[in-house]
């Protein structure tokens, strides 16, 4: 495998292993070699706050994984029953496909992926939430 790519914009900052680093001015390429690195893209990265929704909660979950902030295997088990649980929500088949992708990446323990695949939920639940309040 070759590893994580990840382009980075100018002066963007990245978590590695819970290592902050930060890009230069211009827009780079960096390649991640080491196998299940912890990496959070900051730009990405949820406050504590923010998680107030089914989705942004397991996306939260991922977060402190990636970040060290919660130990990988009972975060698992967190992030994996979270998963389970938006399965019981969101039932047409391409969010379905987008949880099954997310449950294998947590699954084999790459939670980046995982996360980023979480992530693409967001609009559909804000959608979702946004006509139960009409």
């Amino acid at each position: 495998m070759s590893g994580l790519v990840i382009k980075l914009g100018p002066n963007e900052r990245i978590l590695i292993n819970g290592a902050v680093i930060e890009n230069g001015g211009r827009r780079s390429k960096i390649s991640i070699k080491t196998p299940n690195a912890n990496v959070l893209r900051l730009k990405d990265a949820i406050h504590p706050d923010q998680a107030r929704t089914p989705v942004t909660r397991v996306c939260y979950v991922a977060q402190l994984i990636l970040s060290g902030d919660a130990a990988e295997d009972e975060g698992g088990r967190q992030l994996l029953r979270g998963i389970e649980q938006l399965s019981q929500v969101f039932d047409d088949p391409d969010s379905r496909r987008l949880l099954a992708v997310a449950s294998d990446h947590a699954v084999e323990g790459n939670i980046y992926q995982c996360l980023r695949k979480l992530r693409d939920l967001l609009p559909r639940e804000t959608r979702l939430l946004s006509d139960k309040l009409q």
